[in-house]
């Protein structure tokens, strides 16, 4: 049984029908110890059934651990968006539910490199001169999630420094503990700094400007 039913593929092609550039969903992925591994394959492989400029790259993460490293994949699964180039742009655990969503808007934000931030953000990424890692901690069943995940893939668009993960926080109970997520959307900053709830933008920015000015 597909994971994507008819009706769901159609309401997907009409989507990516706005896809401009070709874009390539490299899967990091293992064959052991991943539980969430065959189910993101089975995903992106009915996913890129929807548009023919949309490939899969399917990687085997003990292949290419090194490389992988460079990169900052260090969980599985990993789901990288690139176009052109990598932006940064990353998911780890499968994106289903409301994240789905995520996902989709990724494909299309690389494809037609349409940025929605504002000219203020947009200034201060362009100046930004210190790497930034965001990671935004999900569940499949928050509807206010999505916003959160959009908005740090948006920068990771806009700026060469800025790397941003949607990281699915029941498949990864560790580093729950770790960054004490009690609620989500909850977004890690460079390991030190949070946001919580869906932040808008300015809130999101200042919170960063703060991370940088302690780094």
């Amino acid at each position: 049984m597909p994971m994507l039913d008819e009706k769901v593929m159609s309401e997907v092609k009409k989507v990516l029908a706005a896809m401009r550039e070709p874009v390539t969903l490299r899967l990091y992925t293992q064959e052991l110890e991943c539980a969430y591994c065959k189910d993101t394959h089975t995903l992106l492989d009915e996913l890129v059934e929807a548009n023919p400029l949309l490939k899969l790259e399917v990687i085997n993460f003990d292949e290419v651990k090194e490389d992988a490293a460079k990169e900052g994949i260090d969980k599985l699964p990993a789901i990288v968006v690139v176009g052109e180039r990598d932006y940064g742009i990353r998911f780890y655990g499968i994106p289903a539910g409301y994240e789905f969503s995520s996902l989709l808007n990724a494909i299309l934000m690389v494809s037609t490199k349409i940025v929605k931030l504002t000219d203020e953000t947009k200034e201060f990424l362009a100046k930004l001169d210190k790497p930034v890692h965001l990671q935004v901690y999900v569940t499949p069943t928050c509807p206010y999630c999505p916003p959160s995940v959009i908005l740090a893939h948006q920068l990771a668009m806009a700026s060469k420094m800025v790397r941003a993960d949607m990281v699915e926080a029941s498949e990864f109970p560790h580093l729950v503990q770790k960054y004490s997520v009690q609620g989500v959307p909850r977004t890690v900053i460079n390991e030190k700094w949070f946001v919580e709830g869906a932040a808008p933008e300015a809130m999101v920015i200042a919170k960063i400007k703060e991370a940088l000015l302690d780094a």
